[in-house]
């Protein structure tokens, strides 16, 4: 287990408050669930069966103010479930709910710029590098006295839990990362990709034009633009109004236009990074492998998706699975629930 003085010199960041919190991590009450056997096969639940999370509770980690919803017992297996863009926690609706009533304690956090969660400090810079993202986390684990815990994550948050399951595999029990290997590397992103693949990533080029900003800085038109990515890389999810405007009440949170566009600036080279994490990213862009028990998932008609795991299968060197869905887009946990929670439980057993 890392020590303060050792986490510092690792990760050379000024996150005084994650650094703090890690210096009483041998005090955490474990949170693991028995491994022995098999999972229990969860009864399907349809997509929409839920509409709430229930309270938001807030909690003060790293340079946030984190609003994140809880189900499930106090003392249960932690399960941290992770939303991507333009998403929030409710992709996780009909996911929570089922771990819950085996007994998991799940926390659904807003990632940074989403949400009710908000920064400190106005002086803080409004970053949206891979590295920052995943400190949150961190931050937000030490914050509720998380030892350890399941990941599971799609699009923004697959990335984020394969960062933490890299970098500090001790934290992390085991994974669930839909699309499989998505930790950034800033060079190899600099090579173009075939013409169809670059055109399904219209908007990262689009947010690194000066129109692109004016229209996330713009509250309807954001709103326009991201029920277009949901019609267009879910083409087979028949979701209703109400459930779109049930996430997108997320990007009013006032850093969100400026989380987006980094985030996406960032990754192509146009945006630049914090000296704070640079230490992180030199780690990153080594492409560092995966250790902990993963199943990944992909899905048939997700534009992102690549046709199998051949790509980046060598990044996971612990137990492993690849679980392909049929008919099915990219707001995985949303459109298959039950298969995500199953993921969940099943990763639990590897």
């Amino acid at each position: 287990m890392m020590n303060r003085r050792t986490f510092g010199k690792t990760l050379g960041l000024a996150t005084g408050a994650t650094v703090a919190s890690l210096a009483g991590l041998q005090a955490f009450p474990a949170a693991s669930a028995a491994t022995h056997g098999k999972a229990p096969v969860l009864p399907t639940v349809p997509p929409g069966t839920h509409t709430s999370l229930g309270k938001i509770k807030q909690v003060r980690a790293g340079v946030l103010d984190i609003g994140y919803a809880e189900a499930g017992p106090a003392r249960g297996p932690v399960v941290i479930c992770l939303h991507g863009w333009p998403y929030d926690i409710h992709s996780f609706v009909d996911v929570a709910p089922q771990l819950a009533a085996q007994g998991y304690r799940v926390i659904v956090p807003y990632l940074r710029g989403h949400g009710t969660t908000r920064f400190l400090s106005a002086k803080t810079v409004r970053n949206a590098q891979q590295s920052a993202i995943a400190l949150d986390i961190v931050a937000l684990m030490d914050a509720l006295r998380i030892d350890k815990a399941v990941l599971a994550g799609f699009d923004w948050g697959s990335r984020t839990a394969d960062i933490i399951a890299a970098l500090w595999p001790e934290r992390v029990k085991a994974l669930v990362s839909v699309s499989g290997y998505l930790i950034t590397n800033l060079e190899a992103n600099l090579s173009p990709l075939p013409p169809k693949a670059e055109y399904a990533w219209w908007y990262q080029y689009y947010f690194a034009t000066e129109r692109g900003k004016k229209a996330m800085e713009d509250r309807t038109k954001r709103r326009e633009l991201s029920r277009l990515v949901w019609d267009t890389v879910s083409p087979s999810w028949s979701f209703d109004d109400a459930t779109f405007d049930r996430t997108a009440a997320a990007f009013d949170n006032p850093d969100y236009a400026a989380i987006v566009l980094h985030n996406y600036r960032w990754r192509l080279s146009l945006a630049e990074g914090e000296r704070r994490y640079d230490a992180v990213e030199r780690r990153l862009q080594a492409r560092p492998v995966i250790k902990v028990p993963t199943i990944v998932l992909d899905a048939e008609l997700d534009p992102f998706s690549a046709p199998d795991d051949s790509a980046y299968r060598g990044m996971f060197t612990g137990a492993y699975e690849y679980r392909r869905l049929t008919g099915i887009g990219h707001d995985l946990p949303q459109e298959a629930p039950t298969a995500f929670a199953q993921a969940v439980m099943d990763v639990d057993h590897l």
